[in-house]
């Protein structure tokens, strides 16, 4: 799954931009999710008084309203992305407004003022109401999503990676970088994602048909918990694959 952010200030054409990224991938016969981060404190879809909300009020922790023709599922807080994202199973994800990821990103403004509050490594395009002005900015491509949609998605296509996980730098950096650090790497092609030294682990971990990523040192312990125990075994052999289902009844 690849995953990428679009962010900027209301009106600077940031929901115009995904909607025709979404359209062109689509036309490519990719299979598209997308996240909406909406940044009004009052915000609710459950709204006081009704049926679901009655749920909510009397202790609920998770509400599902299911209708002919959609199902909405309603958790009584607010959910980390990486927890939001174990719901997607698509090629690309869209991020409208989203944060606290390092995913790669495209910025939306007005101007180049809007585009230096939130410029870092992770911008690989830039959209909106300013690529009406401009075509370049420091290096990074200025494309106008309503004019040349196709620019944009190719683009998208060739910058835009398999998803990193978002351990912290003190957690991991088994392959010389930060999570973060890795992710700007592969962007200015000074690395791959191959680089991630997880992708090549020999033990992988799911719980529901999840997969859960593991830092080296956590692989390590199960591996050789998991080899200790069955190297002991008769059939067992060096090189084996192992499979292990755990289910509680």
């Amino acid at each position: 799954m690849k995953i990428f952010s679009v962010r900027g200030i209301t009106q600077s054409g940031k929901t115009t931009t995904i909607e025709n990224i979404i359209k062109e991938l689509k036309k490519r016969r990719y299979s598209v999710g997308s996240v909406k981060d909406i940044h009004f404190e009052k915000f609710a879809i459950d709204q006081e008084g009704s049926n679901t909300h009655r749920h909510r009020m009397s202790g609920s922790e998770l509400v599902t309203a299911r209708g002919h023709y959609e199902t909405d599922i309603l958790f009584t807080k607010r959910q980390p992305i990486e927890e939001i994202l174990r719901f997607y199973h698509h090629d690309f994800v869209v991020l409208e407004g989203v944060e606290d990821t390092n995913a790669p990103k495209i910025i939306t403004a007005h101007d180049t003022k809007e585009i230096e509050e939130r410029l870092d490594g992770t911008v690989f395009a830039i959209s909106g109401r300013i690529s009406n002005v401009l075509k370049e900015y420091k290096g990074i491509p200025v494309i106008n999503a309503m004019q040349d949609i196709e620019k944009l998605v190719d683009l998208i296509e060739k910058k835009v990676y398999e998803k990193l996980p978002e351990f912290p730098a003190e957690c991991c950096c088994a392959c010389g970088y930060s999570c973060r650090e890795l992710g700007i790497k592969i962007l200015k092609g000074e690395a791959k994602r191959e680089d991630c030294i997880l992708s090549e682990g020999n033990i992988k971990l799911s719980i529901n048909h999840q997969e859960i990523s593991m830092v080296p040192f956590v692989q390590k312990i199960l591996y050789n918990a998991i080899i200790g125990v069955v190297s002991e075994l008769e059939g067992y052999h060096k090189g084996a694959n192992i499979q292990i289902k755990v289910g509680e009844r």
